[in-house]
C-alpha cells in the first residue's frame, strides 16, 4: 500500500493516477474526498483529513510500504519551518511507529549550499526529519514551477511577465506534471534502499529573459519582463493572507535564487525532464491567458 498526501494537487493528482494506472494499491489522505477525481474514488482506500493531524496520518499509514509526503499547505504559520516541520513531525512519528519501509519527499535545490532560503531551508530541515526515522528516503529535489506563471496569467494577458530575479539569470524550470511523473515512477520501484537525493532538473535552464521570449513566441503579442519590487511583493502576499514570517520567507527563497542555489546542481540526462517552457506554454499557459 502506498500513501500519497496532496493527492488532489497539482503534483499528486498525476502521482495518483500513474500509480493506479501501474496497479499499485493507494491510500489517499485528503480533507474533502470529493475533489477526488470521479473516475478513480472507487480505486483508492480514502483516509479524510489533514495530513498533519496526528490520529489521520497514523491512520493513514497503518500497513503502508510507503509514504508519499508533500506538507499541508500554511500560509498563516508563524514560520517557515512550523510549515514545513513542524507539520510533518506527526507523519515522522507514525513512520517510526508502522515500520514504513520508504518514503519520498518533495523538497527543494540547494542542499549543499549553507545559505538561508526561507521555504527552501525549511523543506530541506523536513527532509533531515524523515531522514532521522531511518526510513529508506528518496528527496525530490525541485526548481522554479513553470506553473507558477499561472499565477501572473492577468499580467500576461497585459503584456508582461514580472519577477525579482536579475532579468538574465538563468535558472532551471520545471512542470509540475513532470514532478509527478518522477514521483510515481520512483514510489513504483519497490527495490531501492537507502537515503538519497533525486534532482529534477527540467530541460532546459531559463532566464525570464528566455521567459518572455517564449510566450511571446507562444502566444503571438509581445511580452515584456518588468522587474518586480521585493518589499511591494511582500506587502502584497501579506494583503492575499500571508503571514508576514512566510510573506518574508518567500523573499528569503528568492534572495537565496538570486545567490546561485538553483544552480548548484548539474543537469544530467538521468535528471532532466522532457517538458519544455514552449510546451507548457502552448499546453497550459495559453488556454488559461486567453480563455
Amino acid at each position: 500500500m502506498i500513501v500519497l498526501t496532496g493527492a488532489t494537487g497539482q503534483i499528486g493528482a498525476v502521482v495518483l493516477r500513474s500509480l493506479l494506472d501501474r496497479g499499485e494499491k493507494v491510500r489517499v489522505v485528503v480533507r474533502d474526498a470529493d475533489r477526488l477525481p470521479t473516475d478513480l474514488r472507487d480505486q483508492v482506500d480514502v483516509v479524510v483529513g489533514s495530513h498533519a493531524d496526528r490520529s489521520v496520518i497514523d491512520q493513514a499509514l497503518d500497513g503502508a510500504e510507503a509514504l508519499f509526503w508533500l506538507p499541508p499547505s500554511n500560509p498563516t504559520a508563524t514560520s517557515p519551518y512550523e510549515a514545513y516541520v513542524t507539520a510533518s513531525v506527526p507523519a515522522a512519528d507514525a513512520v517510526v511507529r508502522h515500520s514504513v519501509p520508504r518514503v519520498v519527499t518533495v523538497s527543494a535545490l540547494g542542499q549543499q549550499v549553507q545559505t538561508y532560503a526561507g521555504h527552501v531551508s525549511a523543506s530541506h530541515a523536513m527532509d533531515d526529519l524523515f531522514a532521522s526515522t531511518g526510513a529508506d528516503l528518496r528527496v525530490l529535489a525541485m526548481p522554479t514551477f513553470m506553473d507558477n506563471l499561472l499565477r501572473q496569467r492577468a499580467a500576461i494577458g497585459k503584456g508582461f511577465v514580472t519577477g525579482t530575479l536579475p532579468a538574465d539569470l538563468r535558472m532551471p524550470w520545471v512542470a509540475t506534471r513532470d514532478i509527478g511523473a518522477v514521483a510515481a515512477e520512483v514510489l513504483a520501484d519497490h527495490s531501492w534502499t537507502g537515503q538519497q537525493i533525486v534532482e529534477v532538473m527540467g530541460p532546459e535552464d531559463l532566464s525570464y529573459n528566455d521567459v518572455a521570449k517564449v510566450l511571446s513566441d507562444v502566444l503571438g503579442t509581445p511580452i515584456r519582463f518588468v522587474p518586480g519590487d521585493r518589499a511591494a511583493d511582500v506587502e502584497t502576499m501579506i494583503s492575499f493572507g500571508l503571514s508576514p514570517a512566510m510573506a518574508e520567507s518567500a523573499m528569503a527563497m528568492d534572495r537565496a535564487a538570486e545567490r546561485g542555489i538553483n544552480n548548484a546542481a548539474t543537469r544530467t540526462p538521468q535528471n532532466a525532464t522532457p517538458t519544455t517552457l514552449r510546451e507548457f506554454a502552448e499546453k497550459v499557459l495559453k488556454p488559461a491567458v486567453t480563455q
